[in-house]
């Protein structure tokens, strides 16, 4: 059964850190370009950071650069997202996502194949 299941969201005050994790199941993991998006509350569901199927190149959104560090770990079959420096408007459910098709990462939701549950990140100020 392929799977992806996230972990790690909380609820942390504004400039905490927090370190997401995506374990992957049932799939060739270093087969697929990784993506962590988000969503919040009333708002479309973004793309937050990508990650190429060895590791070598990743890719972020303005809004989370500098702040936010994806990697993975394809010997655990693991994505991660450390994010420093919280801010009350990231709050939002996060999802890791897996992409076999594209040569290099895409900021588009089509683009994904396989989805997780979501974990929920709440920022206080």
């Amino acid at each position: 059964q392929v799977q992806l299941v996230e972990s790690g969201g909380d609820l942390v005050q504004a400039g905490d850190s927090l370190k997401l994790s995506c374990a992957a199941s049932g799939l060739t993991f270093n087969s697929y370009i990784m993506g962590w998006f988000r969503q919040a509350p009333g708002k479309q569901r973004e793309w937050v950071a990508a990650i190429s199927r060895a590791g070598r190149n990743t890719n972020y959104t303005d809004s989370v650069k500098g702040r936010f560090t994806i990697s993975r770990d394809n010997a655990k079959n693991t994505v991660y997202l450390q994010m420093n420096s919280l801010k009350p408007e990231d709050t939002a459910v996060y999802y890791c996502a897996a992409d076999k098709r594209s040569n290099w990462y895409s900021d588009s939701v089509y683009e994904y194949d396989l989805w997780g549950q979501g974990t929920h990140v709440t920022v206080s100020s």
